[in-house]
């Protein structure tokens, strides 16, 4: 193919060589590729096909309501997850559960979800964000009875209803393709990593529960969670939002890979609720100021708090400044202190429940979990966005993706249920659970309603080829390396968090020959790679995303800041950003305005407010 160019403008290729990129990836690839050891015989992996109802992918507090709510509305449901049920991905690190007790709040529903859409900046989706107030009471309930907010670990109490319903379910099971025929959905295949076996589900409609995830960062509980669901979903055709926001959780400068330390206090803690404490956190204000200033940033009890103002900056509306925790705001799943209601009891377990970490002190008040005196370094959850801000486009209030049977919950589903910034402590562990609930009984309802799909075997060969092609590579690049040249290139502060156009082009060159050179030819030897290999192809696929998506928005709002448009713009940007894959496979992306649904199907478009 032809490069066409004028003079003023490099090409990719140009760029890259300009740069001393070019030179820099082939040395290095001097060492990221290698002969593919091979310890498994793709040849005499085994064959398992299954059928169901409704398929749920995932094993968090989302999938478990999903499969609870989807059994009893009467359909055959089966669970598959990555790992252990409650504990594969961040369930056992999110403690606080909000509720909105009418019996314990000053407010009504209507005013919680006027103070969120405040905060947010209009970013959220008001009807998501009434859903969590209105469901959460009665799935607090629900959890309270199979004995949640009574231990630390989640999976006893998750497999109450699982076993007392006899649900299929099946642990550590990758799964890494999504089946779409005739236009919807039809299944999903993937491997076990316990045995050499190929598994393939089909099902009338799915839901994926597969969280959110990042790029494997330090100290932070997300290394098992790379966007999965997300980036299946979205080779088939369903729309993504949400990847312009950004997580801005630290970790520790001393031992910053050691995530105990840092959240040993939440895993150690039982569950607990809080009711409505409505705040703008843990945007890229720490971010910026170490930007300005330089590291390291301190916080925390003993920490010098900074007394000079800093020009510019993240913007924060003025009745939630001084408001909350310490700079780096609240833990995602941080409970509100003193907060109970008949969902279980409040800090229990591990002493305050926004105290610092076991064994490093502190007083009643201080910082949430991680946020302990000391300096901290950023980029603890790099690649993860704002909970519920990130995933499937949803086309109603139902959990709908645009593929008709393919529904999303909890953080698969970009429902921007609290919008681009944290602002209701408490609220993703409850809307996972809300959430899963509405998805599997709307899954159930469509189940009936349509037949088992056809998938012919010649779909499933080329599929399985696909899955074990890795195993079958004589010599490639091995996961781990394309993973830690993606963090290279994604993680610094002035890539991921304080962006400017000219530091994101240059990131997207990188990705761009990631995705093009070296996702093709990633190598595993073992079922333990081959997981690797398909987790690091799906960072790449969303490191591209969360370029594309902050170079589009010509603006700073919530979690997404920009050095080079440092404003509010509302006149451009009351809209979401929807990410496809067009015919052509290239990446597209388009505008959703604040105040309007996604179309299913080219049918007649709905207002959030339920108009049509």
């Amino acid at each position: 193919m032809t490069e066409t160019h004028n003079d003023s403008v490099p090409t990719r290729r140009e760029f890259l060589a300009l740069s001393g990129v070019a030179t820099g990836l082939a040395a290095l690839g001097l060492a990221g590729w290698g002969e593919n050891k091979i310890e498994l015989d793709a040849d005499t992996v085994g064959n398992m096909n299954d059928a169901t109802d409704v398929l749920v992918i995932g094993g968090g507090m989302a999938g478990l309501f999903a499969a609870v709510k989807a059994h009893d509305a009467g359909a055959n449901t089966m669970i598959v997850s990555k790992g252990r049920l409650g504990s594969s991905g961040l369930t056992p690190f999110a403690k606080g559960f909000f509720v909105f007790d009418p019996e314990n709040e000053s407010g009504s529903i209507d005013d919680f979800v006027a103070d969120v859409s405040r905060s947010a900046l209009g970013t959220n989706n008001p009807v998501y964000t009434r859903q969590l107030a209105e469901h959460s009471l009665d799935r607090a309930r629900e959890l309270r009875d199979w004995g949640y907010f009574d231990q630390t670990l989640a999976n006893r109490s998750f497999m109450y209803p699982v076993v007392e319903r006899e649900i299929p379910l099946l642990e550590r099971v990758v799964i890494t393709h999504l089946l779409k025929e005739d236009g919807r959905i039809a299944g999903a295949a993937g491997f076990r990593l316990d045995a050499d076996e190929i598994i393939t589900v089909r099902a009338k409609a799915v839901i994926l529960c597969t969280g959110a995830g990042g790029f494997k960062p330090s100290g932070f509980p997300v290394c098992d969670l790379t966007h999965d669901g997300t980036v299946m979903a979205y080779e088939i055709g369903a729309k993504v939002t949400g990847k312009e926001w950004n997580d801005g959780h630290a970790t520790r400068s001393v031992h910053p890979a050691a995530c105990y330390d840092s959240w040993g206090d939440m895993f150690d803690r039982v569950p607990s609720t809080n009711g409505v404490e409505i705040h703008h956190d843990l945007g890229v204000d720490i971010n910026y100021r170490a930007y300005v200033k330089g590291n390291p940033v301190e916080v925390g009890p003993g920490a010098p708090q900074p007394t000079d103002e800093i020009a510019g900056g993240p913007y924060v509306p003025e009745e939630f400044k001084h408001r909350g925790p310490s700079p780096g705001g609240p833990s995602p799943g941080a409970s509100s202190p003193g907060a109970s209601s008949p969902g279980g009891p409040s800090g229990r377990g591990g002493g305050r429940p926004d105290g610092p970490p076991p064994g490093r002190g502190g007083a009643p008040g201080g910082p949430p979990p991680g946020f302990a005196g000391g300096s901290n370094v950023g980029g603890a959850s790099a690649g993860m966005a704002i909970h519920k801000s990130e995933g499937l486009v949803p086309v109603d209030d139902r959990c709908a993706s645009n593929i008709p049977g393919l529904y999303a919950a909890g953080d698969a589903l970009g429902s921007h249920m609290v919008g681009g910034i944290y602002t209701q402590i408490g609220s993703s562990l409850a809307g996972s659970a809300v959430q899963g609930a509405i998805a599997g009984e709307a899954a159930a309802e469509y189940s009936r309603s349509t037949v088992a799909p056809a998938i012919s075997d010649q779909r499933i060969a080329a599929i399985t080829d696909e899955i074990l092609a890795p195993l079958r590579r004589e010599a490639g690049y091995g996961p781990a390396w394309v993973t830690q040249t993606l963090q290279g290139v994604m993680i610094p502060n002035f890539v991921l968090y304080i962006k400017k156009a000219s530091m994101m082009q240059a990131a997207l060159a990188y990705i761009e020959e990631l995705r093009d050179h070296h996702a093709p030819m990633l190598r595993a030897a073992n079922l333990h790679e081959l997981r690797l290999a398909f987790e690091t192809r799906n960072m790449i696929v969303t490191a591209e995303m969360k370029l594309r998506a902050s170079l589009m928005r010509t603006e700073s709002r919530c979690s997404h800041y920009r050095l080079d448009y440092p404003d509010l713009d509302d006149k451009n940007w009351r809209a979401w950003i929807n990410i496809f894959k067009a015919e052509d496979g290239t990446m597209q992306l388009e505008k959703q305005p604040f105040d309007a649904w996604e179309t299913l199907r080219g049918g007649q478009e709905t207002l959030r407010g339920g108009q049509t």
